[in-house]
């Protein structure tokens, strides 16, 4: 994929993503607006489904709304809540923990840097570039798997891991784009450029397409 071809392909992403399903995180964060809720979806979405990340998070926030209320919960109670969230124990364990930090050490309030966002327990860039973008709306790019895999399969970027791919981004995608590339590339990831036989035939950016380490597409 040449740098300049990055613009259609985004067009084409826009066009084609109100056909599939949304994440449950982005629908939190569109609907509620609330970086706090959106960090604490993002915590219950790791190895779990969206569905089941939805309803999770649904029953907490009728128990919990700050890190103040969540905070009064014990572990025991809220893993009860978010069960069957994946590692749902030790989730329980993490938001507490998560909680009791935004408490002492930011006043309440959701960090709005990912610098800051980094020292909360069990939080890594990803999250913290989705609470930065889809919770405060400020300038970052989340990566996942789904955007290495894509970034690197277009040619767009040759990197290794989703951490390099973040860096590798910053320098190379236009800013207007950093919010929404994570969304746009997660579903296109999950409805036809999946990790293993792609579905190219159906593929609108497939022309622009370098198609690296696929072996085999439909």
């Amino acid at each position: 994929m040449k740098a300049n071809d990055i613009h259609e392909v985004v067009r084409i992403l826009r066009q084609e993503a109100p056909k599939w399903k949304t994440p449950a995180v982005t629908i939190v964060a569109e609907d509620k607006r609330n970086p706090f809720y959106v960090l604490v979806s993002c915590i219950l979405s790791l190895r779990t489904k969206d569905e089941t990340t939805g309803a999770a998070f649904r029953r907490l926030v009728k128990r919990a709304r700050t890190p103040q209320e969540l905070r009064r919960i014990s572990a025991d109670e809220l893993a009860r809540i978010i069960y069957p969230v994946g590692f749902y124990n030790r989730k329980a364990v993490q938001l507490r923990d998560i909680a009791r930090d935004l408490i002492e050490r930011f006043g309440g309030r959701t960090p709005d840097s990912i610098e800051d966002l980094l020292t909360l327990k069990g939080v890594g860039r990803k999250t913290a570039n989705l609470v930065v973008t889809l919770g405060h709306r400020k300038p970052g790019i989340c990566v996942d798997t789904h955007v290495h895999r894509i970034c690197n399969r277009w040619g767009y970027v040759k990197t290794s891991a989703p951490d390099k791919t973040e860096f590798a981004l910053r320098k190379k995608l236009p800013q207007e784009y950093w919010i929404e590339i994570n969304d746009l590339l997660v579903t296109y990831g999950q409805n036809l450029c999946a990790p293993i036989s792609p579905k190219c035939s159906q593929c609108r950016i497939e022309p622009y397409c370098k198609k690296i380490g696929v072996n085999k597409h439909r």
